[in-house]
């Protein structure tokens, strides 16, 4: 299967509310910052002098083709994620847009402060560089389902990729509800087409929808139709 994009684990999430619980003794300085829906955070935010960890909320950092109004969602951050990684590493300030979809609560750190905790704490280390190559690798993996695979099969290998199976019970989490302009923006497609895949999926008896949630109802189903 191939991930279109990054989706939260569990353990990170608590290895980074970890992290931030010990922020004082680490940390010469830190802010919590507050967000709306609506809201555009990057615009308030400067992702050359500080990083953020997100706490609660969700937040989609997206490119757009101002030409054609296009969206392209890159990331769908959400709480145990961490921005910007590149901006710490290169020191230039993002570029993309940003905006919450969940009312969200980040913590901001000093780029600085953050490289310390790199070099300092072992357990923070090797998350960080896999928290790395995790998004790397979905970006790699964007660019190959965008380039080899049509709407229809990127939104099964979406969801896929955002179910969690728990005690036999399947649920789509993160982009249950979101809107379905959104989705396509996070498979490189338009609302028109997407809403085809979700009602074919809807006919097949893979997913229902309602009250504008989507939810799992066969997933051994979706996983058959995987072209992989």
């Amino acid at each position: 299967m191939n991930e279109i994009i990054l989706s939260n684990d569990n353990s990170n999430q608590l290895l980074v509310l970890e992290q931030i619980n010990k922020l004082p003794v680490q940390i010469t300085s830190k802010k919590d910052l507050f967000f709306k829906v609506g809201e555009d955070p990057l615009n308030n935010v400067d992702t050359a002098k500080y990083f953020y960890f997100i706490l609660d909320g969700k937040i989609k950092i997206y490119d757009i083709d101002f030409n054609t109004s296009k969206e392209q969602i890159l990331y769908l951050l959400s709480r145990g994620d961490m921005f910007d990684v590149v901006s710490l590493l290169d020191g230039k300030p993002n570029q993309y847009i940003s905006e919450v979809l969940e009312d969200a609560h980040l913590v901001q750190v000093p780029l600085g402060d953050v490289k310390r905790m790199i070099d300092e704490d072992e357990k923070f280390k090797q998350y960080f560089y896999a928290y790395i190559a995790t998004r790397l690798k979905s970006m790699e993996d964007l660019a190959v389902s965008l380039s080899f695979y049509d709407v229809y099969q990127r939104v099964i290998q979406l969801f896929a990729r955002f179910t969690k199976v728990e005690n036999g019970v399947a649920k789509l989490n993160i982009i249950d509800n979101l809107k379905h302009e959104d989705i396509a923006a996070m498979v490189g497609s338009v609302r028109k087409v997407v809403n085809r895949s979700l009602q074919k999926l809807k006919k097949d008896g893979i997913i229902d929808i309602s009250r504008k949630k989507i939810h799992i109802k066969n997933f051994q189903s979706l996983l058959d139709k995987l072209d992989i």
